[in-house]
């Protein structure tokens, strides 16, 4: 096959990567959002300065940490924009005892729950523009990523307020007229959140919004690389809200400290926890001795099945927004795309011209539909993939890394053996495999240990449903692109894409409340031991 589309190199800015305390030239609206340094940071924010925040952690009020103080970088220009405190262990047993004890009152009201929650609404609605550029900033996304997040948590928000409010629990049979049983929904008490950097604030919020409206509190550490946007502005956020002391506490620290620690708390019940299967693994071993529960949501290579008889362009069209969004670091993001042999070379040729008109620069300052990767260490690991798979003799499409910069990028011929066959990438790399017929791109959608998300095209809704049935995964959507999510709808995985749990609509009750059951007697129960002889049922010990 030749592909006769070349995909041009979408690096626009060499100088963006390199350390630099000057900028070039914005255009007018950039001007109005641009933020040049920490002072000037500090000046505009709204959030931020309300209060003269200067890199604290958050438990009862802000505190400075005792640990090391962490940069926190802009990812496209490698600038300072502010510091975080990072806690110490001893801390977080001061942060995990005020959330102990203030779990009872906040467990016990939920009209003060919804109204936190719906006020925390309209703060991050009013807010919007301070905490998206944070979001572009800290992890090179592009402004529209961004503003669907704030979104999107807002939605968590008042999903959450709805949660609060909500009886959970059913009424049982009685067993006699004299007892009532019922099984109550009860929150685990304190909940350890440990969020990655790739969607800082709506990944954080979609654990620390419902374990909050169902009376949990919790304890959110944030990826260090995503600090402000995935944990300090929820902090400031909720703070403004009115969240009662010890509620909400954010606790920045390094994952093997920190994040163990936390996980291997006694005064956490629960472990909420979105980022790599590998990190998955580790936490897993650390809570099973513990008997502790653990929420994880991993990562995926998901499979976007086309059919001889799918619409071609459209199919490429969801193949592109499903595989290039945030750099394709995203864990429902398309792994590889399983397209018949009969249009295999129509649907990469397409696939090839979608990738070519791409922009790629730095989403602050410029127009653009691609910013970088989170650093320059995984841009590279991107890149050994994609050379792996040349050297293997694949059809490689597209630009040179520059920095922290990959551009979007095309393989197909991909066959076991290659490791963009089988591995994450976590990158903006489309991988198409021929199949030969329906039976053979099933097979191919489960040559995997992941089972996060899916979809299948075709213009026979039978046949793709029928397809998608045989999938092994956790979601699955016709006719469009793996990464859907909603506050509403059950989202998970199978395998090496987590344990099994859901968030979203009726799962957020699951993950973060357990079963407890309940009953109540209008007299004694007295069993069947024989009653001592004396009247007053009194025997005299002398």
């Amino acid at each position: 096959m030749v592909l006769n589309v070349r995909v041009k190199c979408l690096y626009c800015r060499t100088k963006a990567v390199q350390r630099a305390s000057t900028r070039p030239a914005r255009s007018a609206r950039s001007r109005r959002l641009a933020v040049t340094n920490v002072t000037t940071a500090i000046k505009k924010s709204v959030l931020l300065t309300a209060r003269g925040w200067t890199g604290e952690a958050y438990s009862g009020g802000w505190f400075r940490g005792a640990g090391d103080q962490m940069p926190v970088i802009e990812k496209a220009t490698l600038s300072q924009l502010a510091v975080v405190d990072q806690i110490t262990t001893a801390q977080l047993d001061q942060v995990a005892e005020r959330a102990r004890d203030a779990r009872k009152g906040w467990a016990a009201d939920p009209q003060l729950r919804r109204s936190v929650l719906l006020r925390a609404c309209e703060i991050l609605e009013a807010n919007r523009g301070e905490v998206v550029e944070w979001i572009v900033r800290e992890s090179g996304s592009i402004p529209a990523k961004g503003n669907g997040e704030v979104t999107d948590s807002i939605a968590e928000l008042a999903n959450a307020a709805d949660l609060a409010t909500e009886e959970h629990g059913v009424i049982l049979r009685k067993g006699g007229t004299e007892l009532t049983s019922v099984a109550e929904r009860v929150p685990y008490g304190t909940v350890g959140i440990i969020t990655p950097w790739n969607v800082p604030l709506l990944l954080a919020m979609r654990s620390v919004a419902p374990a909050l409206g169902l009376g949990n509190t919790v304890i959110l550490k944030p990826d260090n690389q995503t600090a402000i946007s995935g944990g300090i502005l929820i902090a400031r956020v909720l703070e403004e809200a009115g969240v009662p002391s010890g509620v909400f506490n954010v606790v920045p620290g390094a994952g093997t400290v920190i994040g163990e620690a936390l996980i291997l708390h006694p005064l956490v019940g629960l472990v909420s926890f979105t980022g790599s299967t590998m990190t998955g693994r580790r936490i897993a071993s650390l809570a099973a001795p513990l008997l502790k529960k653990v929420a994880l949501e991993l990562g995926g290579k998901n499979p976007h099945v086309v059919l001889a008889d799918a619409d071609v362009d459209g199919a490429a069209a969801s193949g592109a927004w499903g595989t290039f969004q945030h750099q394709g670091q995203v864990c429902m993001a398309i792994g590889r795309h399983i397209v018949d042999s009969e249009v295999v070379d129509r649907y990469t040729s397409n696939l090839v011209a979608r990738a070519a008109i791409l922009r790629q620069g730095d989403p602050f300052v410029d127009e653009v539909e691609l910013g970088p990767l989170i650093n320059e260490r995984q841009a590279a690991h991107v890149e050994e993939i994609v050379e792996d798979a040349r050297a293997r003799g694949a059809v490689v499409v597209g630009g040179e890394r520059h920095g922290a910069f990959m551009p979007p990028t095309v393989i197909s011929g991909v066959v076991p053996g290659m490791r963009a066959y089988g591995e994450e990438i976590f990158g903006p790399v489309a991988v198409v495999i021929a199949a030969k017929s329906d039976e053979d791109a099933i097979r191919i959608a489960n040559d995997t240990e992941y089972g996060l998300s899916a979809s299948v095209h075709s213009a026979d809704l039978l046949r793709a449903n029928s397809v998608a049935d045989r999938i092994r995964s956790g979601m699955v959507h016709i006719n469009a692109q793996p990464i859907n999510d909603n506050p509403w709808s059950p989202m998970g995985g199978l395998g090496a894409s987590g344990s099994g749990g859901r968030f979203g609509g009726p799962a957020n009750v699951e993950m973060f409340t357990t079963w407890r059951w309940r009953t109540t007697r209008t007299v004694p129960e007295r069993g069947f031991f024989p009653e001592p002889k004396s009247q007053s049922g009194h025997v005299s010990l002398d």
